[in-house]
């Protein structure tokens, strides 16, 4: 099978397999407001990344590209829609590109499409410097992205093997780009652990990318002949490996993705620290079924939505929303208490 092919095999599987919603996200529970002091006028979503503003504070996440005719006419879409909701966007793994030049065009389209917005470029962590600029430059990007990927290229009948180097390449990569690296998992989560290896390389943001959303080994799976099942319930939720992160003491920006299916979800994501917040699978499902309007006008309601729950909290920013008390139960809160993260802190802020 080519790469092409097997690209297309992705957006094929990621629909039919879904998300699975065990992000613990619905662990969380707000403590209500009956006198918020706020209005709908006073809201403000813009978001930071760094040097990066944002003026909503999600965007769309990586998705596709190098696949041909049907990822150009995808990543086309999104540009669209990118540039008609003012919001960033980040592109599939670009090595596709990078190997073989008759993909370019399935990314090139994006800039072309969307020629003043903030555009992600992506590489996984076996990417060398000369690659990494490459896929930059092919998107003018303002920053790029590396995705860790174990779990699955493990689970990829023709997957990578061997993962050593793989800090020390994206070292090189943040100390030689002349644009910031952001380090993204792909449905398995961060832990404390590789999130403070990250720390101490200069990494410009982390992406969580936690277990709830599209499962890539659910959908390797889908394409073995010899199905490794114990693949399919790995990773840490979205929920939890946000707050394993943002509970430390650390100014790197941390960005919450993984299932993320609505304007709650995403309030949840940024009262818990989260700078910003990434969408993809429940866009690609709203594009591929009802077109580019549809989809704009889902980010539209997601906007608003998002207005309304600020409001409701008594926030008038991102900033204020990370202060709003809230309670965590479930399994989240059995998860987080045996790894020695206090959930009482939550429920008490101001």
């Amino acid at each position: 099978m080519t790469r092409a092919e097997r690209k297309l095999d992705h957006i094929k599987h990621a629909l039919s397999t879904g998300q699975s919603r065990e992000t613990w996200l619905d662990d969380i529970r707000f403590v209500h407001q009956a006198l918020p002091d706020s209005s709908w006028e006073s809201v403000s979503l813009q978001a930071q990344i760094g040097e990066l503003i944002f003026d909503s504070p999600f965007f769309i996440n990586a998705m596709t590209g190098g696949g041909g005719a049907k990822t150009t006419e995808l990543n086309s879409q999104l540009a669209r829609i990118s540039r008609e909701m003012n919001i960033p966007m980040a592109v599939g793994s670009q090595m596709a590109a990078i190997k073989n030049s008759e993909e370019i065009e399935t990314y090139t389209t994006i800039r072309k499409e969307n020629p003043n917005g903030i555009i992600f470029a992506n590489l996984g962590s076996e990417a060398s410097l000369d690659q990494a600029k490459k896929a930059v430059d092919m998107l003018e990007a303002d920053a790029l992205q590396i995705h860790l990927n174990v779990i699955q290229e493990l689970t990829m009948p023709e997957g990578d093997r061997n993962f050593k180097g793989a800090l020390q390449r994206i070292e090189l990569l943040v100390r030689s780009l002349e644009v910031p690296v952001f380090v993204k998992e792909t449905g398995f989560g961060i832990s404390q652990e590789s999130f403070l290896k990250l720390q101490e390389i200069n990494v410009a943001a982390v992406d969580v990318g936690g277990f709830g959303g599209t499962n890539f080994a659910a959908i390797e799976n889908e394409r073995r002949h010899r199905k490794l099942t114990y693949f399919n319930d790995w990773g840490i939720p979205t929920a939890a490996t946000l707050i394993e992160t943002t509970s430390l003491d650390t100014k790197i920006p941390v960005i919450a993705s993984g299932g993320i299916q609505h304007a709650l979800d995403l309030v949840k994501c940024l009262s818990l620290g989260a700078s910003a917040v990434g969408l993809a699978g429940v866009f690609l499902k709203t594009l591929v079924n009802d077109g580019e309007e549809a989809t704009i006008e889902e980010i539209k309601l997601i906007k608003e939505d998002l207005t309304m729950l600020m409001v409701s909290l008594g926030a008038s920013s991102i900033e204020d929303l990370q202060n709003v008390p809230l309670i965590i139960s479930g399994e989240l809160h059995h998860y987080l208490t045996l790894r020695g993260i206090d959930t009482h802190t939550y429920a008490n802020r101001k």
